[in-house]
């Protein structure tokens, strides 16, 4: 995957991450898992493209 999409990507995320911080009311309690949850899911997806963890079809929840 090129960088130029992987930068496109985390920044599409950002925005649409503030468009529901920014007008979807909801308890800060639940903004601040959201917000932990996407920064989480974020990070498990440059490490998987990136190559330093494998193939997520291999981890078992």
């Amino acid at each position: 995957m090129p960088l130029f999409n992987i930068l496109i990507t985390i920044i599409l995320a950002g925005f649409l991450l503030w468009l529901v911080n920014r007008f979807i009311p909801m308890d800060n309690k639940i903004k601040s898992i959201l917000n932990i949850v996407v920064v989480i899911v974020i990070i498990i997806w440059l490490l998987n493209v990136f190559g330093i963890i494998g193939s997520l079809s291999s981890m078992r929840v």
